[in-house]
């Protein structure tokens, strides 16, 4: 109960640290933001020695040298009743965002949405994984000593304390790990109407053309594949390839029927079925057949067949002749669709996912007889808007 209660009393400093305004000014966002680089610096050994125990990328640099250009009024384009107006979209924050990192990059995976979440003026509750129990309790010791205490808690504990966090109602919930627990999550944050950013997972397959280069193909599969355990969202999950050049892509390794029980969740692990298919047709039936990936990728050097597997499936990101390589570009938004996530971020993409983009219109008073549109009017007005705005 003494667990419980603190984590509302954290919650609710949060909230109103928010509503003081502490975060609105560009400034204190970038302070925070050399405080948050200053302790990764500072810490790099113990923050390394944790992750260790428990089995960075730095996006503060892109968001501190661009955050008064991404806070900036963006102009809007007007139409005919709005053309002496000032038309703008001004990003602004949300409020307290609950951020729910995972076990497998306990750093990465919950400071790189705290980082937007600090750029677009919000406060933010973070709770990281308690599976990775050393880095956890080093982000609570670290966090307050370097960042505003009140805007930015941490909650450590396990699922109880998962429980009351959802429980409480947030301005936008950030959730990575597994698709079970993403509708629990989502099933919460429904109950207060509150947003989510689930980044989830799924099967993300990997398809090798029998003619592209089968020697490098298979190379750059087995490092993503395998890298930290092939515990990681984005791995390839499993390979499609014709029966001609199975044996060449792997010799050890059973075919795996499409109904085995690998073939029903994530594997999240050091195992990488291969699955015949007739043809790249097939490949892309059997791909359109299950629920949409986290990733696809396609070793192929066709650019005609690059275009149509692009075209003819669907994917929260694809890489061709690669893997995983498309998480490292801030420039590419990352994230899910379906089943494998919904919302997406990085570099700019975090904070545009967690600001609210305001619709302003900001019209003079004087020039009435110009703009004289009374009630009386107003049907019509409405009526004539799409033409107005289409120009017909």
């Amino acid at each position: 109960l003494d667990k419980i209660s603190s984590i509302s009393l954290a919650v609710q400093r949060a909230k109103e640290a928010f509503l003081s305004g502490r975060t609105r000014p560009l400034e204190f966002r970038l302070q925070q933001l050399h405080a948050l680089q200053v302790m990764i610096t500072e810490k790099a050994t113990e923050i390394a020695t944790a992750l260790k125990q428990d089995i960075n990328r730095n996006e503060i640099k892109l968001a501190t040298e661009k955050l008064r250009e991404w806070a900036a009024p963006r102009p809007a384009e007007k139409n005919l009743l709005t053309i002496s107006d000032e038309v703008y979209i001004q990003p602004e924050p949300l409020g307290v965002v609950l951020i729910i990192g995972a076990w497998n990059y306990p750093w990465a995976l919950t400071l790189v949405p705290l980082i937007g979440a600090i750029a677009a003026g919000n406060a933010a509750v973070v709770k990281p994984s308690e599976l990775s129990e050393c880095s956890s309790l080093l982000l609570r010791a670290l966090l307050p000593r370097y960042l505003d205490k009140d805007l930015y808690p941490v909650v450590t504990g396990g699922a109880p304390e998962t429980q009351e966090l959802l429980r409480l109602r947030f301005d936008h919930v950030f959730y990575t790990g597994s698709s079970t627990v993403g509708k629990v999550v989502m099933e919460a944050a429904a109950h207060h109407l509150t947003p989510v950013t689930l980044e989830l997972g799924g099967k993300s397959p990997c398809y090798i053309d029998k003619n592209c280069d089968i020697r490098v193909a298979c190379r750059r599969i087995t490092w993503g594949k395998f890298v930290n355990c092939g515990q990681t969202c984005i791995a390839p999950d499993y390979i499609l390839c014709e029966p001609c050049i199975q044996g060449r892509v792997v010799e050890l390794l059973k075919d795996v029927p499409a109904h085995s029980r690998l073939m029903q969740d994530e594997i999240f692990g050091p195992v990488l079925p291969i699955v015949t298919v007739s043809d790249m047709d097939d490949a892309i039936n059997f791909i359109n057949e299950r629920e949409k990936p986290l990733a696809l990728y396609i070793f192929c050097s066709d650019k005609k067949a690059i275009k149509k597997m692009i075209e003819e499936t669907t994917s929260g990101g694809v890489m061709v002749n690669d893997v995983m390589m498309h998480y490292a570009l801030v420039s590419l938004p990352f994230g899910g669709v379906g089943q494998s996530g919904m919302g997406r971020y990085h570099g700019k993409h975090s904070f545009d996912q967690l600001s609210h983009h305001r619709a302003c219109l900001v019209r003079s008073l004087g020039m009435e007889s110009s703009t004289d549109f009374h009630s009386s009017s107003l049907p019509t007005l409405f009526h004539l808007l799409p033409a107005l705005t289409t120009g017909h």
